[in-house]
């Protein structure tokens, strides 16, 4: 894969590099031909977090020690454990979410960057960049399941009825799996980098195309593309028919129902938002501002976006985990390797 540039750093004046250990959203390099189709009129290289300055605040809450570059964290329902990605080696970090005690480490072949569930959880999703596969760890067991996916899988989430969405940022795809095998196969994107699932209906994150498109995994059809901004990165389920998307380069959440598809909502968030957590139940999203070293709470539920809460985080804070009622949420460091704990 070639090595992202941090474009993000002409937002953090004076700022130190971090170095390898630096945020690279939806891994952008070189930027990829096109395959053939319609494309957003815009459109370009990947955008990237920013490299995040030196704290000049006290992180809210709780900073514990957790490993060496963590990125990936999820907060598993089933298990009521909290997964975080870390690597040297690479391993799952289960800890227990209100003490960040560790209750299991799991190790896991390849790459650990961004985590994903499965519907309903039970299982983390892992997209191991480094070798084209979809690790499945079973927090309960610590048993894993590997399955060849496309070209440097970026990022995976769990659809209704057990199928498995695996954005192949390199392959210009998106594959479907279902029980450890690859059923089918979008071709028709430029650059995916985060997917999210409604339902039935996928979809993904095209950073290269700024782009959201929407599928229908009965059919295995395209339903639906529209552009997303100036440059997106990630997407997450607000609730069911809403998605929020991380326009990273364009400074902003934005919103989109998904049927029909279209963008119903945006609020301007200086700052390269990236990271994404949601709770339907708190009616809130949370996006990361790797540029601030901040997490912000957007209320969903109104006719327009609105910033609800804003709070001080540890460095470069390129993932964020919600518990339902949104009272408690997590942020990973890269940069120091530790995760925070944050109770409203």
């Amino acid at each position: 894969m070639t090595p992202p540039r941090p474009v993000g750093r002409r937002l953090v004046l004076g700022a130190g590099l971090v170095g390898a250990a630096s945020a690279l959203a939806a891994c952008s390099g070189d930027e990829p031909a096109a395959p053939a189709g319609d494309h957003h009129a815009g459109g370009g290289p990947g955008a990237e977090p920013a490299v995040a300055p030196t704290p000049t605040v006290e992180p809210a809450g709780r900073v514990v020690p957790v490993g060496y570059s963590p990125e990936g964290i999820v907060l598993d329902p089933a298990s009521g454990l909290l997964a975080v990605g870390v690597r040297r080696p690479d391993r799952l970090v289960l800890l227990d979410p209100t003490t960040l005690a560790v209750r299991r480490t799991v190790d896991v072949p390849g790459t650990v960057r961004h985590l994903g569930l499965t519907a309903g959880g039970g299982t983390v999703l892992v997209a191991n960049e480094a070798a084209d596969e979809l690790v499945e760890v079973d927090t309960d067991t610590g048993r894993t399941r590997t399955t060849p996916v496309g070209h440097v899988p970026h990022d995976a989430t769990g659809a209704e009825g057990g199928d498995i969405l695996v954005g192949d940022e390199f392959s210009g795809s998106m594959s479907v799996v279902r029980d450890g095998r690859v059923v089918h196969t979008f071709d028709d994107l430029r650059q995916p980098g985060g997917v999210v699932a409604d339902g039935r209906t996928a979809l993904a994150v095209d950073v290269a195309d700024w782009s959201l498109t929407s599928y229908d995994l009965d059919r295995m059809t395209r339903v639906a593309r529209v552009p997303a901004g100036e440059g997106p990165t990630h997407g997450i389920l607000a609730r069911p028919g809403l998605v929020a998307v991380a326009d990273t380069r364009g400074d902003a959440l934005l919103l989109f129902s998904v049927d029909p598809l279209r963008q119903v909502g945006s609020l301007a968030l200086a700052g390269s938002p990236y990271g994404l957590a949601a709770d339907a139940k708190g009616g809130l999203v949370w996006v990361t501002l790797t540029a601030r070293n901040e997490v912000v709470g957007v209320d969903v539920t109104g006719s327009a976006p609105r910033e609800a809460a804003r709070y001080p985080t540890v460095q470069q804070p390129n993932t964020v985990a919600v518990a339902p009622g949104s009272r408690t949420l997590w942020v990973a460091s890269r940069t120091d390797g530790t995760v925070q704990r944050i109770t409203r």
